[in-house]
């Protein structure tokens, strides 16, 4: 088994989360040094001018003493003060350059050259102290042409900030160190994630469109990624089902209208004698072709509407004035048909969608009550209604619910049984019971590929007894 290209070191150091971690640390440690050092600065400054302060103050001290009591009161008040304290420093020297009183072994070079203060290394003691170690002084001239030097040891200060550059170091090592660690580690989950990401999609790329990618379930940016892909791949499926079922109907539904053109073709030229006979047997064939266009020009605007191809003639539009003209234009139709078509509760209700589309939709809707409802309730009677308990009525209306414009048309026929209701809604379906009418089986579909397009849906409910279509769109 090959290694995965995204399981390679490589791979994991490309990644935008782990060039993202070595960023973080970069600005982090620079932000840190930068402060650790005006600490380390600051702390400086506060023992250097602490020793310094404590140096001057000496130093005048001990001047005083030589200006009122002479040479011989400043070398004992030296002698006196090297034996009180290690940390204590001093060196007296004479006239010649000679080592008068003090614990300084010797004189530092650098006051010997230059009689001002700074910091000088020394050895010191016997002992666990002996050793070289370091201290600041302040160097004085003296009127016999003598140099005393007073010093402070600073080493314990000198040790307190290399340890803490010490722990710097090692803080900054461990920053970067567990923060490059930490973005290694995430690097290889969002790795594992994609690849795992990846190994859906090859296998959804190759056919299996059922497939989906995985959730976690962590509910991150992953998962909702991976839920609006699948929303997606779901959408595709449909719709790729939907091509098929289409191809299937298309070969079911239009060869024998088809074939039935073929033959009234042929029968006319065969048998048909006069003009008369001619015409007859040519406009059949031209209503057989009108109901393939028909049907074909159907199928073109469902698949315009689930394009999304009108999206931009949506316009803010007034239902009731459309309801009621469908109702008008049909009212004629549904009379011949002996069917009761009326309006009743027409609410005032306006929606942003496309004016053709939806009175398109309710056409449909209107259309497929009269013509299948009228023909149910009639076989169910088994002979033309007339009287009132068997008027097929058709009812329409609409109201506002929940933020939505409902848009019902209803009749009191046979309807369709529930198992049955979402297939009708299917492109090409057509029921057992109404294969037997003029139709191509798209008219719900339509109608529901309109809902679609606007945000709403399409529902066929039970009306006791019959048929209710529920179209809601979104006010």
């Amino acid at each position: 088994m090959t290694a995965s290209k995204y399981s390679s070191p490589r791979a994991t150091l490309r990644t935008t989360i782990f060039g993202l971690s070595a960023l973080g640390v970069a600005a982090y440690l620079v932000v840190t040094a930068v402060m650790f050092a005006a600490i380390v600065w600051q702390l400086n400054r506060v023992f250097a001018t602490d020793v310094l302060d404590s140096l001057s103050a000496e130093v005048r001290t001990l001047a005083t003493i030589e200006e009122s009591g002479g040479t011989d009161a400043l070398r004992t008040t030296v002698q006196r003060l090297s034996r009180g304290s290690n940390a204590r420093l001093y060196y007296l020297s004479g006239a010649d350059g000679s080592k008068v009183a003090g614990n300084l072994a010797a004189l530092p070079p650098r006051f010997a050259e230059e009689g001002s203060g700074g910091m000088f290394p020394y050895r010191f003691g016997e002992g666990p102290r002996a050793g070289e170690r370091y201290a600041a002084g302040l160097a004085v001239a003296l009127p016999d042409g003598g140099r005393l030097v007073v010093a402070r040891d600073v080493e314990d200060q000198r040790q307190v900030i290399w340890w803490l550059r010490l722990l710097a170091l090692a803080g900054f090592a461990a920053i970067a160190l567990g923060g490059l660690g930490l973005g290694l580690v995430a690097s290889r989950s969002v790795l594992s994630r994609v690849e795992t990401m990846s190994e859906a999609t090859s296998r959804i790329m190759v056919g299996e469109l059922s497939g989906r990618l995985p959730l976690a379930g962590t509910g991150d940016e992953f998962d909702r990624l991976s839920e609006s892909v699948n929303a997606m791949l779901a959408r595709i499926e449909e719709l790729m089902h939907g091509m098929k079922e289409v191809s299937d109907n298309i070969a079911h539904d239009l060869k024998t209208p088809v074939n039935r053109l073929r033959q009234r073709a042929e029968a006319t030229l065969r048998t048909a004698k006069t003009a008369e006979e001619l015409g007859a047997g040519l406009g059949q064939t031209i209503e057989s072709a009108d109901e393939i266009i028909k049907t074909f020009n159907a199928l073109l605007l469902i698949a315009r509407l689930e394009a999304g191809a009108i999206e931009e003639t949506k316009t803010k539009l007034a239902l009731a004035p459309i309801l009621t003209d469908a109702v008008e234009l049909y009212e004629p139709v549904a009379e011949e048909a002996g069917v009761r078509l009326f309006a009743e509760r027409i609410a005032d209700v306006s929606v942003d969608a496309n004016r053709h589309l939806i009175g398109q939709a309710v056409i449909n809707l209107i259309d497929n009550a009269i013509k299948y409802g009228r023909h149910s309730l009639q076989a169910g009677n088994g002979k033309e209604t007339g009287s009132s308990d068997t008027q097929a009525n058709i009812k329409v209306s609409l109201h506002q619910d929940s933020g939505r414009a409902v848009i019902t048309v209803a009749d009191n026929g046979p309807g369709i049984s529930a198992k049955d209701r979402e297939r009708a809604m299917e492109r090409f379906v057509r029921l057992d019971k109404s294969r037997s009418l003029p139709g191509t089986g798209l008219g719900l579909s339509l109608v529901a590929a309109v809902a679609r397009l606007h945000g709403g849906e399409l529902r066929l409910d039970d009306n006791a007894p019959g048929l209710r279509a529920v179209l809601s769109l979104p006010v």
